[in-house]
């Protein structure tokens, strides 16, 4: 009977901690580094949690629905998604690699909807949707929303909390600080690239097993 209980919350725990591994809120801290420097505390939390909210409800409109969204709706694979959003990772892991961390400023625009511009592409990407698609086939809808809820807001409480040791040092150990955001955004990069180039051979794969 125990184990019957602890299964389910087990399944519950691996599904939100998928969410949260490819939200990773220590390369969400770097990709808005411009916005960490220029907000104060207050702000910058109600923006991450306007834009966590709108990250929430597209994670589960793609739970609830699941693969249909591609298949029925856009009348489309959900491997040319891949491949299009492989392509977009890979275009952003190049900017880190040659502007460093501030490039993502620079692909966010200067948008008006500084939470809307972070909803996406900083939470929503092809990785965050592919696993609410998962999250979906594995629970009931109610359940599934449930752990993108809690890997959404657990995210955005990490991000808060680095923000917060980030005011706190940068004043007395500011050029340390600059010179392991820019070394950290570079590294990020490489994990960047390689997971965009994993997305479009994944989407490719797929694509050539059709013929």
């Amino acid at each position: 009977m125990q184990n019957s209980e602890i299964e389910p919350m087990t399944d519950f725990l691996r599904s939100a901690a998928l969410l949260l591994v490819l939200l990773n809120p220590f390369l969400v801290i770097i990709y808005l580094i411009d916005v960490v420097q220029k907000l104060k505390l207050k702000p910058f939390a109600w923006v991450l949690i306007q834009a966590g909210l709108i990250a929430t409800a597209v994670f589960c409109c793609f739970a609830i629905l699941g693969d249909a969204i591609f298949s029925n709706v856009l009348q489309a694979n959900f491997a040319s998604f891949q491949i299009f959003g492989g392509i977009v990772f890979l275009l952003i892991g190049l900017e880190f690699v040659f502007q460093g961390p501030t490039a993502i400023s620079i692909l966010r625009g200067e948008s008006k909807n500084l939470a809307g511009a972070i909803a996406m592409p900083v939470f929503i990407g092809p990785g965050t949707l592919s696993a609410s698609v998962v999250i979906g086939e594995r629970h009931d809808p109610l359940i599934a929303c449930l752990a993108v809820v809690v890997a959404v807001f657990v995210s955005i409480a990490l991000v808060v909390i680095l923000k917060l040791a980030h005011d706190l040092v940068r004043p007395h150990r500011e050029p340390f600080i600059e010179r392991s955001i820019e070394v950290v955004g570079r590294i990020a990069a490489l994990f960047i690239g390689t997971i965009s180039v994993e997305m479009i051979m994944q989407g490719l794969i797929v694509w050539f097993e059709k013929f």
